[in-house]
């Protein structure tokens, strides 16, 4: 089979119509309690909260996390006056689809990733924060 792990997709496939952020935390492997790493690059995980733009998207689908694999806690686009969320993009996304077998019945999901994060139509946010510091809900 020529496609083998994740499949590379545009931004705007995933959202057509935007996302926001609503915050950012390092993702913790739930056995080890250590900070969980990326097994293609070795750098540690980080998850963003997501809500999509598209005023169809429902339940489950309106709100999401992308993956990023980063050194350091990536920085989340500067707050918008007068918006309770960020409006952001992700460069180098990919989708993994998988059997979320977890309800009634089994369904096909998808885990989000991204290289990186920055603010729609902007460069790549370079500004970061070590590990471990100021990872909590609200990023960096």
């Amino acid at each position: 089979m020529a496609i083998q792990g994740t499949i590379p997709v545009a931004f705007g496939t995933v959202f057509p119509f935007g996302a926001y952020a609503l915050g950012i935390e390092a993702i913790t492997d739930f056995e080890t309690k250590r900070p969980q790493m990326d097994k293609d690059s070795g750098l540690p995980l980080w998850a963003v909260d997501v809500i999509d733009a598209d005023p169809e998207a429902r339940g489950k689908a309106k709100s999401v996390k992308v993956k990023v694999a980063a050194e350091y806690c990536p920085t989340l686009p500067d707050e918008v006056p007068g918006l309770p969320f960020r409006p952001i993009e992700f460069e180098s996304m990919s989708v993994m689809p998988y059997v979320d077998d977890n309800g009634r019945r089994p369904r096909v999901a998808y885990s989000l990733r991204a290289k990186g994060v920055k603010a729609p139509g902007g460069p790549a946010n370079s500004r970061k924060t070590p590990a471990g510091a100021g990872a909590g809900k609200d990023g960096a």
